[in-house]
């Protein structure tokens, strides 16, 4: 069930988002030019790639809540093109360290990055709280299948418990499109714009 926000508080989110972005630049910035130094050793070095691993994650999650905060207050303008439905499942789960991703694809019209990087946000929420050492996207036509989606992890991946919002802000992008997700047995089916 969508979150229904009001249009100032929408606003005031994105405001947040977009003013919480210059300090994390700042962050990130520093974490990614002290990596590139040779003289830092460990555990300096791997205290510092761990700083900016997390400066990313940060900044996708900013990306995600900006997302639905312009969904909710009706300022979402997807940038909708065609694109192939297997080659979004392998950019998505390039981006997740424990999916893979196969099947035949078919054309669908969405717009991209936030798709592509809600799909990455559902694997993802699959493995962590279906406690998964993998998880696949399977490509067939407009349908992009995520598997296996344990018991446990069902309501948090379909955004019914809001325990992920990676996983929220990819059901909010998905149906703002006009696509869907459905629960169909271990399988997750993420219907995508023909």
């Amino acid at each position: 069930m969508p979150f229904v926000a009001s249009e100032s508080f929408s606003r005031f989110v994105s405001l947040a988002c977009h003013d919480l972005r210059t300090p994390l630049a700042t962050v990130s910035g520093f974490a990614h030019t002290l990596r590139g130094m040779d003289e830092i050793a460990d555990p300096a070095a791997r205290y510092i790639g761990i700083m900016s691993a997390a400066g990313e994650q940060m900044g996708e999650l900013l990306d995600a809540l900006g997302l639905v905060a312009r969904i909710e207050g009706g300022r979402y303008e997807p940038a909708l093109i065609e694109v192939d439905s297997l080659e979004l499942a392998q950019a998505a789960a390039a981006r997740v360290d424990k999916a893979s991703a196969s099947g035949s694809g078919g054309t669908v019209r969405v717009d991209r990055e936030p798709v592509e990087a809600g799909l990455a946000a559902l694997a993802l929420c699959t493995a962590r709280h279906g406690g998964l050492e993998h998880v696949e996207l399977t490509a067939s036509g407009s349908i992009v299948e995520i598997a296996p989606i344990p018991a446990a992890a069902a309501p948090i991946v379909l955004a019914e418990d809001m325990k992920d919002l990676g996983a929220a802000a990819a059901r909010q992008v998905t149906e703002a499109i006009g696509g869907s997700l459905e629960l169909d047995g271990e399988r997750l089916l993420v219907r995508l714009p023909a």
